[in-house]
């Protein structure tokens, strides 16, 4: 990622306020609710909200983000709920995870930026085992719109950087469609999502 693409989550992160809250993100909840805990991966994780709730309900859980602002106040708010997680700083291909490491990727608005979002799923999907479960909502292409209303929804401003569910099925084509939607929402997350905007959910099994 470039310098001012990074600069911009340090700044975001550096504030004493969690960026989007301490509680994580309502369908990660509902999901990780309904399976056995196993290892999980947190990619774009910032401030840790959805890594500690998964290490709470007893996942072995590691994130990355590119933000070291944002390693800190996840460190911290683990420290707070006396879990513990493995939480990596820098870009995906440089940070080592394995081959079929995990039984879960989380990707919780992981908006990566248009010219490595496809690359970066199809490395992920490398990571998960057969059989793994991907958890995904982002804001979708319609976002846009939403945002042109609300700037308090938050959400990139580069179209390329949402996504459709037809990216979806191509990124992660490999994968049993368990439930694969294009929603109007209601958000309410800490200081930077709040409000209705488009999103695309979708939980898939590895073929």
């Amino acid at each position: 990622m470039n310098e001012p693409w990074t600069e911009r989550w340090n700044e975001r992160y550096s504030k004493e306020e969690f960026a989007y809250g301490k509680q994580p993100n309502n369908y990660l909840k509902e999901q990780l609710e309904k399976m056995d805990a196993g290892k999980i991966l947190f990619p774009a994780e910032g401030e840790g909200r959805n890594a500690v709730f998964a290490a709470g309900l007893g996942w072995t859980v590691s994130a990355f983000d590119i933000s070291t602002e944002g390693k800190k106040k996840a460190m911290l708010l683990a420290a707070a709920n006396k879990v513990t997680i493995d939480y990596r700083v820098g870009e995906l291909p440089a940070l080592d995870y394995k081959n079929e490491e995990f039984d879960a990727i989380a990707l919780i608005y992981a908006h990566f930026p248009a010219a490595v979002k496809s690359v970066y799923h199809k490395t992920l999907d490398n990571y998960l085992r057969k059989g793994g479960i991907v958890i995904f909502e982002a804001f979708s292409k319609k976002h846009m719109d939403y945002l042109a209303r609300n700037e308090k929804i938050g959400g990139p401003k580069d179209s390329g950087m949402l996504f459709s569910t037809d990216e979806i099925k191509s990124d992660f084509a490999n994968y049993e469609i368990i439930e694969l939607a294009e929603k109007e929402i209601e958000l309410n997350e800490g200081l930077f999502h709040n409000g209705r905007g488009s999103v695309i959910r979708f939980v898939g099994r590895k073929k």
